[in-house]
């Protein structure tokens, strides 16, 4: 070994330690993760909704849930129940609830569980608690061991001081949000970790191009090309506004080597073809369930007088005699009190009467909605259209009058990017460490090698614009993510701020006073983690104290 090695090879000696110290507490978490009723190591409505459907998936031979969900335990709680789910008519023709989830990750989970199922016997659906630990070890400790050794081979490709690059590991093992989400399934830790293993292979292709002499010209491998192509596709599939990264990593490979458009492409087809194709699987349907929200095509108009008395049954009375349910053996009606969170949420909409009309044909089972052709007035028209709002049942949570606390969305845009930054939710108060980040990004546009630059200019503007878009939704959208320890949406940014920290950590390294801030901001991050480790899926400590101290309305 080089004398010069020797640093780096004690260094790379740390970071392993810290990294087996990490997944060593992790696993210690999944290996005694419970839910408050004691009978169930699953810990939200959100995880609930994926393991469900693996049980049905793998146990049931089915994608509906139905049956799952109406499973009671001897204090009668419904242990699989979910308000993360949706109901359509299904392959058989007959109304079924499904899980609202992505399907190619839950596809993806209930393979594992397959295998683990086959060899061993074990029954997800008879054994809640151990089967879901056994298989959160089993996915979720290669997933962050997935994240944590490609972050810190990326921090090594960096210039910055072996002092810095072991205090931006420590914050990848210690410091993020990330790390109480991997006691749970959920997506963002898959979406992390693919962001990890797409930056990790570029910064190595970029610095493999720049150590070429001699005329020798750098060739990466098909194979490598398709595998960023796949990981960066990935994280578009477990989190949508991935998309806008997608298209920078695109770019910036094509601009470190054109053939690696090629590969590249072919990898992102292949899981853009395992998206769509499972969705269409699942649901029958190219469209995800959060595509459907809405009404369908119009069938026809009608006139009727929307009489106050005996509505639903003078109603039924009125659509019998219409073409589109001829045939049909019974037809049920039922007035929707409030529409749902998806529709508008203006006045004019909330008075606005709707029907949900169910024919029962030989076929299967048909649904249409039923509304005023005027949504202001008391007119007498009226419009038969195709259902197509899956998240519209009865008794859903996603109707206006059945949301509670933080699903309520907030009001005031300005209010919600205060408290998604600075505030209750923020990325800034809750983990400190995050305050680098601009300015490591701004010192890596200005610095180094142009591909590096670039990718600094990626990462800054898909953090902006992700941040804008979601302070740009809708009210009932903006509710930083549900009951969760943090502004969870922004989660699989994480690799790329702390590339762009480490920058910024090596410039604080170089004094006394700076390394003590920059280990400040670490510490302070590592203890907002450390009040999240028995669940991702409960407010924020700064929440919850706020509570306590009274000072939330």
């Amino acid at each position: 070994m080089r004398k010069h090695d020797e640093p780096r090879e004690k260094r790379y000696q740390l970071h392993a330690i810290l990294i087996v110290l990490a997944l060593a507490l992790v696993a210690g978490r999944i290996s005694t993760v419970i839910n408050r009723e004691g009978d169930s190591a699953m810990l939200s409505a959100n995880d609930r909704s994926r393991w469900v459907t693996v049980a049905a998936m793998v146990e049931r031979n089915t994608f509906a849930i139905d049956e799952l969900i109406q499973i009671k335990t001897k204090r009668g709680h419904r242990l699989w129940d979910t308000i993360d789910k949706v109901r359509h008519v299904g392959s058989d023709g007959q109304l079924h609830y499904y899980s609202s989830k992505p399907t190619l990750l839950t596809t993806v989970i209930a393979a594992v569980h397959y295998g683990v199922h086959t060899v061993t016997g074990l029954s997800l659906i008879e054994q809640p608690i151990y089967m879901v630990r056994l298989l959160l070890l089993l996915i979720n400790i290669p997933l962050l061991a997935l994240f944590l050794i490609t972050m810190a081979l990326s921090i090594e490709w960096s210039s910055a001081s072996g002092l810095a690059k072991q205090m931006a590991v420590a914050a990848s093992c210690f410091a993020t949000m990330l790390t109480p989400f991997a006691i749970s399934l959920n997506n963002h830790l898959f979406a992390a970790a693919a962001t990890s293993l797409t930056l990790y292979l570029y910064l190595r292709t970029s610095e493999k191009i720049h150590d070429s002499f001699g005329g020798v010209v750098y060739r990466a491998s098909f194979w490598l090309w398709g595998l960023a192509g796949a990981s960066a596709a990935f994280a578009v599939a477990c989190e949508l506004p991935a998309l806008s990264m997608f298209a920078f990593w695109a770019v910036l490979f094509a601009l470190l080597k054109r053939w690696s458009i090629p590969g590249f492409g072919a990898g992102a087809a292949i899981i853009f073809a395992g998206v769509f194709g499972t969705n269409y699987w699942v649901h029958q349907s190219w469209k995800t369930p959060y595509a459907h929200r809405g009404t369908g095509e119009v069938v026809t108009e009608f006139e009727w007088s929307g009489s106050e008395t005996n509505a639903s049954q003078s109603l039924r009375e009125s659509v019998s005699a219409l073409p589109a349910l001829a045939g049909s053996s019974s037809i049920e009606v039922r007035e929707l009190a409030e529409p749902p969170v998806s529709e508008s949420a203006n006045a004019s909409s909330k008075s606005q009467r709707q029907f949900e009309v169910v024919g029962e044909f030989a076929e299967g089972v048909k649904q249409w909605k039923v509304q005023p052709v005027k949504t202001a007035g008391s007119g007498e028209t009226w419009q038969l259209a195709v259902w197509d709002d899956w998240y519209d049942y009865p008794n859903s949570y996603w109707r206006g009058d059945k949301r509670r606390g933080v699903d309520l969305g907030e009001a005031n845009r300005t209010k919600y990017a205060f408290h998604a930054t600075l505030g209750y939710y923020g990325l800034f108060s809750l983990t400190p460490i995050w305050i680098l980040m601009p300015l490591g990004l701004i010192y890596k546009v200005t610095h180094g090698p142009m591909d590096r630059r670039f990718l600094a200019v990626a990462i800054a503007v898909a953090t902006l614009v992700c941040f804008a878009f979601y302070v740009a939704r809708p009210e009932i959208d903006r509710n930083y993510g549900g009951v969760s320890v943090c502004f969870r949406w922004m989660l699989w940014f994480v690799p790329l701020w702390i590339y762009a920290i480490t920058a910024e950590l090596d410039q604080l390294s170089e004094s006394r006073l700076g390394r003590y801030f920059a280990i400040g901001l670490i510490a302070a991050s590592v203890f907002s983690v450390a009040t999240s480790l028995d669940s991702p899926w409960q407010s924020p400590w700064l929440y919850r104290f706020a509570s306590f101290l009274g000072w939330m309305s």
